[in-house]
């Protein structure tokens, strides 16, 4: 239960990381062009119009069974509210302040990363909450593709229902999950009172 625990959590919250800085990136490359921001928006919504269990037998015959199926997959879901937050909180910086900021002499560069990205990672760190919260969920179906995690204990209960401590497993595969996407929201709550300062938090 413990190995599947820090497992199950281990894959979300590196997924995680991994759909950030794809999704700053895309986010930072589109946001001056609302055709750009606006196809990569529909894009990566058009990702959660496929079920996941869709998605993961799609990529099993490609990439076998595992750990890589479910990374791709999850990274690919935890992608749109990334992409948008990113979009939104750029989007959203004043213009007065981008001006003050090229006035001191910063260069394009600086004024993205020093001024910009900080202004916007309020928003960009909700979107990593929002990603989080629906990758806890979807990761246990991670187990269909041989993945790791708490998902391993659900389908066992699951496949043997009738069976001795059957539905204990599913039940304890479920409450896991939900238990452990409490904490890490809460982490996160934690990691952006450290990590933006008080006068972007208002």
């Amino acid at each position: 239960m413990l190995v599947n625990a820090y497992q199950h959590v281990s894959m979300v919250v590196q997924c995680i990381l991994l759909a950030t800085i794809i999704g700053v990136l895309v986010g930072v490359a589109v946001y001056r062009s609302p055709a750009g921001a606006a196809i990569a928006t529909a894009l990566s919504s058009a990702i959660l119009t496929i079920p996941s269990f869709a998605l993961f037998g799609l990529l099993i015959p490609v990439l076998g069974l595992g750990v890589a199926p479910s990374v791709v997959t999850l990274v690919l879901y935890a992608l749109l509210p990334i992409v948008r937050n990113t979009i939104v909180g750029l989007s959203n910086v004043d213009q007065p302040i981008l001006d003050a900021a090229r006035g001191i002499g910063m260069n394009r560069f600086s004024v993205l990363t020093r001024v910009e990205l900080r202004l916007a990672w309020p928003a960009i760190l909700a979107g990593m909450r929002v990603s989080a919260q629906m990758l806890m969920g979807i990761a246990a179906i991670a187990a269909y593709a041989k993945g790791p995690g708490l998902g391993n204990l659900l389908f066992q209960g699951l496949g043997q229902l009738g069976g001795a401590n059957a539905l204990n497993m599913a039940i304890s595969g479920t409450v896991g999950v939900v238990i452990l996407a409490l904490v890490l929201d809460a982490l996160f709550v934690l990691f952006g009172r450290l990590t933006t300062s008080r006068g972007i938090r208002g």
